[in-house]
């Protein structure tokens, strides 16, 4: 398996699912005086698919990389400068390939983008995920992302009750000479 940077002339607009299985969500509890993420299980496993493109307009500038196996896209990683503020805004990562999930490929994919960011000079990461995908979560908990901000109607007006809140998950970069 090779991990080889993709051409936006030959990916951009090309359509792509993702689907995964939960057991549950990290629910969000809203009080007077904050918020609280409490874990509930599912009766039964959930599944759970979207539908997006590769390189999306609305990105400025993008990056990504894909992990092959042969002529094989097992999965990609996708990101984008937030000049603004300094970050790097990971828009998608995924393995592909659902037999393939748990074998290393996502942090081969995760370890190519933040190494991009630190070396364009980012001071964090950040990415997006819901409520719901708790494998995502702890994946990207294990390398070293936490919970930064959540918007708890960014996709609806039921995301609460759907179990899918948008939360924000940053990871703060080595510092370079620019900060």
């Amino acid at each position: 398996m090779q991990i080889v940077k993709l051409d936006p002339a030959a990916y951009a607009g090309k359509k792509f699912t993702v689907r995964y299985q939960t057991g549950g969500s990290y629910d969000i509890q809203v009080s007077a005086s904050g918020f609280q993420i409490r874990y509930q299980p599912f009766e039964s496993p959930v599944q759970k698919s979207f539908d997006d493109v590769f390189f999306s307009e609305w990105l400025e500038d993008p990056v990504a990389f894909g992990a092959f196996d042969g002529e094989k896209l097992l999965g990609f990683v996708e990101g984008t400068p937030e000049r603004w503020n300094n970050r790097c805004r990971i828009s998608n990562i995924c393995v592909l390939d659902e037999t393939r999930r748990r074998g290393g490929i996502g942090s081969l994919l995760m370890d190519t983008i933040l190494a991009e960011a630190a070396g364009c000079g980012a001071r964090m990461a950040v990415l997006e995920t819901q409520t719901c995908n708790e494998n995502a979560i702890a994946f990207y908990r294990k390398h070293g992302f936490s919970i930064i901000g959540l918007d708890l109607y960014a996709y609806s007006n039921s995301d609460p009750e759907r179990h899918e809140v948008r939360i924000e998950m940053g990871k703060k970069l080595p510092l370079s000479d620019k900060e």
